[in-house]
C-alpha cells in the first residue's frame, strides 16, 4: 500500500499562487493514478484533479480548470498541484490520493484507495 504525505499548503492572498506536493512511498508509485481532492468546512470532499500513471492524461473539476495544473515526477515519487489565480472559495484542506487503476473522468472518493493526511490552503486577504 502506498503512503502519501502532502506539503506546501499555507495562507495566500486572492489572485496568488501556491504549489502543493505529495510524496509517495513505495516502488510502485509509477503504476498509480494520482489525484487531488479538497474538503472545505461543512462540505463533502470533492474532486480537484487527477493524472494517469504516465502523466500523459489529466482531468480537472470545472471549478479549477484553467487555474490549476496537476503533474507528476515518477523518478521522485511525487505529484504536484500548481494552483494559480486562487479564490477565497478554494480555501480547504487538500488531500492527495492514489488509485490502483486507470484514470477515470471526474472520479469520486470511492475510486481512490490511499489518502494523505491533508494540507490546509487558505485564500484570504
Amino acid at each position: 500500500q502506498v503512503q502519501l504525505v502532502e506539503s506546501g499548503g499555507g495562507l495566500v492572498q486572492p489572485g496568488g499562487s501556491l504549489r502543493l506536493s505529495c510524496a509517495a512511498s513505495g516502488r510502485t508509485f509509477s503504476t498509480y493514478t494520482m489525484g487531488w481532492f479538497r474538503q472545505a468546512p461543512g462540505k463533502e470532499r470533492e474532486f480537484v484533479a487527477a493524472i494517469s500513471w504516465s502523466g500523459a492524461m489529466t482531468t480537472y473539476a470545472d471549478s479549477v480548470k484553467g487555474r490549476f495544473t496537476i503533474s507528476r515526477d515518477n523518478a521522485k515519487n511525487t505529484v504536484y498541484l500548481q494552483m494559480s489565480s486562487l479564490k477565497p472559495e478554494d480555501t480547504a484542506v487538500y488531500y492527495c490520493a492514489a488509485r490502483a487503476g486507470p484514470l477515470v473522468l471526474n472520479p469520486g472518493v470511492v475510486h481512490f484507495g490511499a489518502w494523505g493526511q491533508g494540507t490546509q490552503v487558505t485564500v484570504s486577504s
